[in-house]
């Protein structure tokens, strides 16, 4: 039972005293520090679906995101706006929808779409956090220093980013060549090399670096560390890889593409086909499928050991008690499910994301939520627990009440969009989809004449697994109507024209 609302406390005691003002919020009975501001870990993983041990799958090994979930609240549904990292990572960071802020690709820069819009760790570090990004947190810029504004945004951070640019595919290693791959390689790799010639390990070392300086200082930080796995190629040293049996990694259960789905549905697995090794076309291989997905569990396992390093540095550093650790990925994966690898669809596996909020002093750690909740929620809600100012115009929702009680209500339907094809010059076809607790809507509109040209709906309770597409049976009428008005609520009026514009400029 919350026995004042956070925004109540907030605006009746100074910033000084926002983490006992918020744990008092939360319920919590005392907070071992009372006379500092919280402090943000914002730790992001890429292309992680949730396949991890919180969330109940039985054959990941993740002890140490398992540890963060015991001291925080798991959100079970969570989901991203757009499953693809640029468009996802812009939503979140700037509090915008997809649609909003002008960014559905993985080329647009949005100071070019929304030059002053203030983002989550820009207002952090104008109400006097010391602010840091270590490795992917927006969109990865690969392009060369003379192209103009980097994707990184220098606004939002203190010091200049490090490990925030580049490809995914020079994260390889090339035995007695230190400057790595000239051309993209496999779509996995398997060493027996220490955690730090791999890109995120480095990350680590340098994000522990940070915190050690932060304690011995007197501002409060914001401090941002982006892994760039479990994205590929599916590279983790070898221990890792060790942790698994080939026989324990199960195959998909659902490899074929759900029964009715339009074409515009689904795509030809591009970004996977894009390495070495992997056939043009149809299916995979059991075995290579195998492989794939085996060292996607490796990378999974990486990243957690190097969530682990960083929880225990920030224990040993006195720093637990006040700092909130947050934990999410920008989209979710396929791994051969409806015959899919990669992103890039509006389906529950690349729509649906991890999130895990952990505040000092909340009153239920290691809870779980159901709750429909969306990564867009996440810049009031760390406002909201850390004290500051709430922002005009943001489009999420405060998870406050959530931490507070995780019984709580959360949405009662969250949207997700995507544009289709994808990895194109020019895309023509919209998607959006809308989540409730039992259904997903998906709606096709051409981008040109705005017409619906495809529909989907998938029963959660009768079928999890997205088998059939029920749009056309008569009994779902009633649902489908229901679900049209949903959309027609969520999305933002402004869609259409921006449609248009991007459709005409040249990416």
């Amino acid at each position: 039972m919350i026995p004042v609302s956070a925004t109540a406390f907030r605006n009746a005691l100074p910033v000084g005293l926002a983490l006992s003002a918020i744990a008092a919020a939360l319920g919590a009975k005392a907070s071992p520090v009372t006379d500092k501001p919280l402090n943000v870990l914002f730790i992001a993983s890429d292309d992680m679906r949730t396949e991890l041990g919180c969330y109940g799958d039985m054959v990941v090994k993740s002890p140490n995101i398992d540890a963060l979930a015991a001291r925080g609240l798991v959100f079970e549904r969570a989901y991203c706006q757009q499953a693809v990292c640029g468009p996802s990572r812009t939503s979140l960071l700037t509090g915008w929808r997809p649609d909003s802020i002008r960014v559905w690709d993985l080329k647009t820069y949005f100071r070019d779409t929304v030059p002053d819009i203030v983002t989550l760790p820009q207002d952090f570090k104008n109400h006097g956090y010391f602010t840091q990004d270590i490795g992917k947190i927006y969109h990865n810029d690969t392009r060369p220093l003379s192209a103009g504004p980097r994707m990184y945004d220098l606004q939002s951070w203190s010091v200049t980013p490090t490990y925030a640019t580049g490809d995914h595919w020079r994260d390889w290693i090339v035995p007695g060549n230190p400057s790595g791959p000239k051309a993209k390689q496999g779509a996995y790799q398997c060493l027996d090399v220490p955690d730090g010639d791999y890109r995120d390990g480095r990350i680590t070392d340098d994000a522990i670096a940070s915190l050690r300086r932060f304690a011995a200082g007197r501002r409060p930080f914001f401090l941002a560390v982006g892994f760039w796995k479990p994205h590929l190629p599916f590279n983790a040293p070898k221990r890792f890889w060790d942790l698994y049996a080939p026989g324990d990694i199960p195959a998909p259960l659902n490899p074929r593409p759900p029964i009715g789905a339009p074409p515009i549905a689904l795509h030809d697995s591009f970004e996977l086909r894009s390495y070495a090794g992997i056939p043009a076309h149809g299916s995979m291989p059991p075995d290579l499928s195998g492989t794939l997905r085996h060292g996607y569990y490796a990378c999974i396992s990486f990243v957690d050991s190097n969530v682990g390093r960083l929880m225990k540095e920030l224990q040993l550093l006195g720093l637990e008690d006040r700092t909130v650790v947050v934990f999410w990925g920008d989209n979710g994966f396929h791994l051969g499910e409806h015959d899919l690898w990669g992103k890039t669809t509006n389906y529950e596996l690349d729509t649906r994301v991890p999130l895990i909020i952990a505040v000092p002093g909340m009153p239920h750690p290691g809870a779980k939520t159901r709750a429909l909740v969306e990564l867009v929620d996440i810049y009031p809600t760390l406002l909201e627990v850390c004290g500051l100012p709430p922002v005009k115009g943001l489009e999420g929702r405060s998870l406050v009440p959530l931490l507070a009680d995780p019984a709580c209500a959360g949405k009662e339907a969250v949207l997700s969009e995507h544009p289709h094809p994808f990895y194109v010059p020019k895309s023509t076809t919209m998607g959006y989809a809308v989540r409730t607790d039992r259904y997903r809507y998906v709606e096709w509109r051409d981008i040109a004449s705005h017409a619906v040209v495809g529909r989907e709906l998938y029963d959660y309770e009768t079928d999890p697994y997205e088998t059939i597409n029920h749009i056309n049976d008569p009994a779902d009428a009633s649902v489908v109507t229901h679900m049209q008005q949903l959309l027609l609520k969520l999305t933002p009026h402004a869609a259409v024209p921006a449609w248009s514009e991007w459709q005409r400029t040249d990416r």
